[in-house]
């Protein structure tokens, strides 16, 4: 099979770009050819001779916005002139202007944007009126993209429902969870000492980005308020620029929290800890979430995040309102207080974890490429013998 892959990165430092990551690495094995037209790929993929890197150079354009529609013209573009030569075409979201036959769905703006805990209005100051408008533009342009493919893979049942309501044919959607590395985040050794953690305390974990609210950092603090003295709190996230260690001052619980900054080795953080706290506003399937699971640790979150759906009461607690300070202390002291129950949550979301392997996510695309191949009326003609990725192994690129 000749697959293209239409995506800004492929790397396993982030969400989208490590799904397409693996997607690229279990396509190889099987033995198909592989072209990804994006910005960058992990150079450990670029000497396998079945892959083909075209690069799409960034622009140097000064907004996000202006860059991705310009990433989305130079792709359509390329697309246009070498689209008889894929079985399959991949995209992610909005990315292009060309029709695809899979469109993975890792975000949708629409569903964003009519949350509920939007925080940005137009005319307000000019970066609210720039993220007003980068959302709306990308509303639009999602539903076009979504229209545009044969297939719309949302990676939670979530944002399925996010891309039902963009107006989506409800018979083009298949949703695909994410998946999670099971061998770098697995239970073991605690650390404590390394991170500078109390060794005694019930330690709850929360990880993301502080310089967003909608993580939803300021509930967790407030909760902490009423949880017992031996719940401490570990926040891991580049601090600079937070208000939130101010905010457990305020609050008077800095005492039991504890700020690492920005931490290169999670897995090892999570095997420190004891519970997992993720109540964010919005998310779309967070890898945070899974890699927690992964790691044998009960989870607290709530049905506003991506992923939340596959949590069952074995291994944690989704709480309905993330604004709920009283259910969130409630489900923490409730864990904090059963250590046995805690041990058995945690096992049990371990088991959780095993179902949803980066192995499986990637078998169940290839799966569907398959799919998607045997269900075209008029499949194109590919020359036997004629790798269509061109010359594999090497790296081209798109002015």
């Amino acid at each position: 099979m000749r697959i293209l892959i239409v995506t800004h990165v492929v790397g396993n430092h982030d969400g989208q770009g490590r799904v397409n990551y693996e997607i690229v690495r279990a396509a190889l094995d099987a033995g198909h050819f592989v072209t990804v037209l994006g910005s960058r790929v992990a150079p450990v993929l670029l000497p396998h001779p079945h892959l083909r890197f075209v690069q799409v150079r960034e622009s140097a354009l000064p907004s996000s916005l202006l860059k991705y529609q310009m990433f989305a013209l130079k792709s359509s573009a390329w697309i246009r002139r070498h689209r008889q030569e894929f079985d399959v075409i991949h995209v992610n979201g909005f990315i292009t202007w060309a029709n695809a036959d899979v469109n993975s769905v890792h975000f949708v703006h629409d569903g964003w944007y009519r949350c509920g805990f939007y925080p940005f209005k137009p005319l307000k100051r000019a970066y609210d009126t720039y993220q007003w408008l980068f959302t709306r533009v990308n509303m639009w342009c999602e539903r076009r993209a979504f229209r545009a493919s044969r297939v719309v893979v949302p990676v939670s049942q979530k944002v399925a429902e996010e891309v039902r309501a963009t107006g989506a044919d409800e018979r083009s959607l298949r949703v695909i969870h994410n998946g999670v590395d099971l061998c770098e985040f697995a239970p073991g050794l605690a650390q404590r000492e390394r991170f500078d953690l109390p060794k005694d305390a019930f330690l709850l974990l929360f990880a993301g980005d502080l310089r967003v609210p909608r993580k939803n950092l300021d509930a967790v603090l407030h909760a902490l308020r009423t949880t017992p003295d031996h719940v401490h709190l570990v926040v891991a996230g580049a601090l600079r620029n937070s208000r939130y260690p101010a905010l457990a001052a305020e609050l008077g619980v800095a005492d039991r929290v504890h700020f690492t900054d920005f931490v290169r080795d999670m897995p090892a953080l999570m095997r420190s800890v004891d519970a997992f706290v993720f109540p964010s506003r919005y998310e779309a399937m967070s890898l945070v979430l899974l890699e927690a699971l992964a790691s044998a640790l009960p989870v607290v979150t709530v049905a506003t995040a991506g992923g939340a759906e596959v949590i069952g009461s074995d291994c944690g607690v989704v709480l309905d309102n993330p604004e709920d300070i009283g259910a969130l202390s409630a489900a923490i002291g409730s864990i904090a207080g059963d250590p046995a129950r805690a041990r058995a949550m945690g096992e049990a979301a371990r088991k959780l974890a095993a179902t949803l392997s980066w192995e499986r996510m990637a078998g169940r695309y290839l799966s569907l490429y398959d799919d998607v191949v045997a269900g075209r009326r008029s499949p194109q003609a590919v020359r036997a013998g004629d790798p269509a990725v061109g010359k594999a192994g090497t790296v081209t690129a798109v002015s």
